[in-house]
């Protein structure tokens, strides 16, 4: 098998590889437990929530950085699994189906985020500002930050220079692991646009690096 595979194009590869996963997807233990699901089996959704609860709080934490947030966003998407799971036709694994709806509900959060930040900014009158401005300085006068949340806003600043789209790219490639394969998959976007994106947001990644500078050890 593998010699055969060797010898087809590349693009032909890829669709083989899929192909075959989707197939044995359908024949696998999981596969039994969605249609359990999807006939109404309450210990079958159950099951499917303890096998995935924590992959998916770990992808969502990566992407919002916030535990409470990432513990309300994975309940969201644990909710509109339970009332999509019917409509889920086996042309994916099952965990690239929830990938795609976890994604799909950090955006969603990432943009209300936004909107409440511009809300909120637009609401401060001069006074706020200063009474901001001021409790910044008070806390750089404060005991030496510790090294480990030193790291954490090191890398929260480096990240704020690139845009949602590239942030949750980088961490599905870098992090979770993903090919571009997938990631073609779940975005619906196609191969070469996703490694130009990445090329793109390493880019300014490296270039936020240097502005701001090392950070300790």
């Amino acid at each position: 098998m593998a010699a055969a595979t060797a010898t087809l194009p590349i693009g032909a590869a890829l669709g083989a590889r899929s192909a075959e996963s989707k197939v044995a997807f359908k024949d696998s233990p999981e596969a039994e437990v969605v249609r359990r699901c999807q006939a109404g089996d309450e210990d079958a959704f159950r099951l499917i929530v303890e096998r995935h609860q924590s992959k998916v709080f770990s992808i969502i934490y990566r992407i919002v950085r916030n535990r409470n947030d990432a513990e309300d966003i994975a309940q969201q998407v644990f909710s509109k699994i339970y009332f999509s799971i019917k409509g889920f036709d086996f042309r994916s694994s099952l965990i690239t189906w929830m990938y795609k709806i976890t994604v799909n509900e950090c955006y969603d959060y990432l943009r209300k985020q936004k909107v409440r930040k511009l809300v909120y900014e637009s609401d401060m009158g001069v006074d706020d500002e200063r009474t901001m401005e001021n409790s910044s300085l008070a806390a750089e006068t404060r005991a030496p930050i510790d090294v480990k949340t030193e790291k954490r806003d090191y890398l929260m600043k480096i990240l704020s220079k690139v845009s949602e789209e590239e942030r949750v790219l980088l961490i599905q490639k870098e992090v979770e692991g993903l090919t571009i394969d997938e990631l073609a998959e779940m975005t619906g976007l196609n191969e070469n646009t996703i490694k130009v994106k990445l090329f793109r947001a390493r880019q300014k990644l490296v270039k936020a690096a240097a502005k701001f500078g090392t950070v300790r050890a």
